[in-house]
């Protein structure tokens, strides 16, 4: 059935008259305001304060959602809803207000929205929905109640809160958190024009959609539409850390022109007949100010639970890591434990790098017998593995040590005479789920054939659990200073899901269950040894609160990446770059690391190869990492980002940052501009300490005046007077 949007009958004219509008321009003002009359003129229910009005109409319509100091109102009068729900003869029904009538009150400060015994396809179900909606300083919090009374059926999804056909102000972009930011100069056009592969799946004549969960690809629970100096902000403040699809859409006014955006939240109640659920942490809020705004809204709420402890030092003067991998899946040794405190080490002073993310280091290899990780005696065992361990860190190195956090090898022995069959993950069959593993050697057998198959650790099994604490004892047992488990960041791909009731449900709370596995770690390393370091994989608010430094999981350095939102929002969270592979785009994409103060990931061919088989690369990192070297208090994890505060740069062609600690400041400033460009900064209530520069700069004596080649690159240091 086509998905219908819910339009109020006193808007039926307006939309029907010259209104289909491409949404990608600003609406024409008597367009605009013809709307707002109309939506004016439709009874309904308000909440207001000096920031924020709300209005629903009698019909349970969203008919304003108001900045109250712009006047802007982004609301449509549009339904606020969609359900969807299974019976054992069809998987996917959906539900919505275009058929139900609810009754509406309003008892003070709250709006409830109440619909009893919904209605689909003409059939009256025994399911009730309840929707609540207040005001709180400027933010609208949605509240929902889901009651399941109908036999033979499971509530699976809850589309709510929906604000569709979106009236954006000309000039705002859509900031999402994934992968710690991105900001896309234009929504429709993202969300329109997805990955045509992906369309043949969906239905895609009567909507596009962009694909961004939490905790997954969002790095926070939240995205914004911002622009200079007013916004709309979207946050889930929900602790339970649930799995949260932030919903993007694009509906059709005409057939296949996609222009009306909408956005919300999805959920999934999965409520059998006899189950209630609720939720109440949807919260929208219009506000004033730039994008940080966003920031201060999202950190104002995660501070209530947020655990996060201070990092050793030692971390925050680790400029990043080499990742090697020592033997590969296939079988050959790419790097023996001698060359550690070797050609390793010697590669790593190259750079200014004193840390190395050890793989492969155990006897099958790297993605290979998880998880028995049994030594390689073949090179020594247990003490050359300790001596090489030693003697890198006698040289004043940082020994990293990988295990994954939950990939269980089929032919592993746990898995094949132990408890693993147990401890892993099943479909909505009760099959186990498999991940196939594609590295290669210079053949074709092993990407497309013959690959390394996984199944999926439970992260709720207390057998697993135990384990990922006992391999941080060995870690500390072997001499290393962290222990790094890979793909513990963010909520699984393949959940396990409960076959035992009438259906089968998706467990929407394995982010939790790593952020609780990370927290147990933590807490009994710290116990043994404070300066005894934990990092993970994937950039993710719930799970990065328990580590000491992260190592993200897809590229930071594309035109629409703005690592700028999650660097800002959690400054004291370390992490990295990834996908510096080469020796191509060198300059742009460290000069990306430092701007935005990221760690490196050194991976030179995707952890094969060495940096000073990259030479470029390896001569130009040198540069950056001894300017950092020559500010750790500022460059480094001890220095808060601070975006632009307390300084203004005159040129948009330049790109400057800012680093505050104590009285000081430093601004790294650079350019992508082909032909260069120039600027003046003013840094009022600062006097200019000094410079350091790669590349083509000029700074003048007083650093208000900066001139670039492309991608030359300069830190100002700055004192307050």
């Amino acid at each position: 059935m086509k998905p219908i949007i819910k339009i109020s009958m006193a808007l039926a004219a307006i939309l029907l008259v010259g209104c289909s509008r491409p949404k990608t321009e600003p609406l024409q003002s008597a367009e605009y305001n013809a709307l707002q009359d109309s939506l004016a003129a439709v009874p309904g229910y308000v909440l207001s304060d000096e920031m924020t009005e709300v209005k629903i109409g009698e019909d349970g319509t969203l008919m304003v959602l108001k900045n109250a100091r712009t006047g802007h109102n982004y609301a449509s009068g549009t339904g606020l809803w969609r359900m969807f729900y299974n019976t054992h003869q069809e998987k996917e029904m959906q539900i919505d207000g275009t058929e139900n009538i609810p009754s509406v009150s309003q008892d003070g400060g709250v709006i409830t929205i109440a619909y009893k015994n919904l209605v689909h396809r003409g059939k009256t179900l025994d399911m009730d929905l309840t929707l609540t909606v207040t005001l709180e300083d400027g933010a609208v919090r949605f509240g929902s109640s889901v009651a399941n009374n109908e036999k033979g059926t499971i509530i699976r999804e809850l589309q709510y809160p929906l604000v569709g056909d979106m009236n954006l102000p000309d000039g705002h972009r859509l900031l999402t958190t994934h992968t710690g930011g991105q900001i896309h100069n234009d929504a429709l056009d993202l969300i329109v024009n997805v990955n045509p592969k992906t369309l043949y799946m969906k239905p895609d004549q009567y909507f596009r959609q962009y694909d961004l969960q939490y905790p997954r690809h969002a790095a926070s629970n939240c995205y914004a539409f911002v622009g200079e100096e007013d916004g709309l902000y979207f946050g889930s403040h929900d602790e339970s850390l649930q799995q949260t699809w932030h919903g993007l859409r694009a509906y059709p006014s005409a057939p296949n022109q996609f222009d009306r955006l909408e956005a919300g939240f999805y959920r999934y109640p999965n409520a059998m007949c006899g189950d209630v659920w609720t939720c109440d942490a949807s919260v929208v809020r219009p506000y004033m100010g730039e994008w940080t705004e966003t920031s201060h809204i999202y950190r104002e709420w995660i501070n209530t639970w947020w655990d996060k402890q201070d990092v050793p030092q030692w971390v925050k003067e680790m400029t990043g890591w080499q990742r090697i991998i020592f033997k590969h899946q296939y079988g050959e040794y790419l790097r023996k434990y001698t060359d550690l405190p070797g050609r390793i080490n010697d590669c790593g002073k190259s750079v200014g790098c004193n840390a190395v993310l050890a793989f492969g280091w155990w006897s099958d290899g790297m993605d290979n017998g998880y998880p028995n990780y049994y030594i390689d005696e073949t090179q020594g065992g247990e003490e050359a593995w300790k001596k090489a361990i030693a003697d890198y860190r006698a040289d004043g190195n940082r020994l990293v040590l990988y295990y994954n956090g939950r990939l269980v090898d089929r032919e592993s022995d746990w898995y094949k005479h132990g408890n693993g069959k147990k401890a892993v993950n099943r479909d909505n069959t009760g099959a186990e789920f498999a991940e196939h593993y594609k590295f290669t050697g210079e053949g074709t057998t092993l990407g497309y054939y013959d690959t390394r198959t996984f199944s999926i650790a439970n992260m709720a099994n207390r057998e697993w659990r135990d384990m990922l604490v006992q391999w941080a004892d060995r870690a500390m047992a072997y001499g290393a200073d962290a222990v790094f488990y890979d793909q513990l960041g963010v909520a699984e791909e393949f959940p396990n899901w409960d076959i035992s009731g009438e259906f089968p449900v998706q467990d929407v709370y394995t982010g939790r269950y790593k952020a609780d596995a990370l927290k147990e770690i933590r807490d009994h390393i710290k116990a043994v040894n404070p300066e005894f370091c934990l990092g993970t994989e994937w950039l993710n608010d719930c799970t990065a609160q328990f580590c000491d430094f992260v190592h993200i999981v897809e590229f930071t350095a594309e035109p629409y990446s703005f690592p700028e939102w999650f660097k800002y929002t959690f400054p004291e969270v370390i992490w990295s770059d990834r996908c510096v592979r080469d020796d191509t785009d060198i300059e742009r994409r460290v000069n990306n690391t430092l701007l935005k103060g990221l760690v490196n990931d050194i991976e030179v061919f995707r952890c094969r190869g060495l940096i000073d088989e990259t030479p470029h690369y390896q001569q130009y990192l040198a540069q950056v990492n001894a300017i950092r070297h020559k500010y750790p208090e500022l460059l480094l994890g001890a220095g808060r980002f601070v975006f632009t505060e307390g300084f203004t740069c005159s040129s948009d062609d330049v790109i400057a940052r800012g680093y505050a600690n104590g009285n000081r400041l430093a601004i790294v400033a650079t350019t992508l501009a082909e032909n260069g460009a120039s600027c003046r900064l003013d840094v009022p209530g600062y006097d200019f300490v000094e410079s350091s520069s790669i590349g083509d700069v000029k700074v003048s004596s007083d650093g208000s005046r900066l001139s670039f080649g492309q991608h030359g690159i300069t830190v100002l240091v700055f004192e307050k007077k």
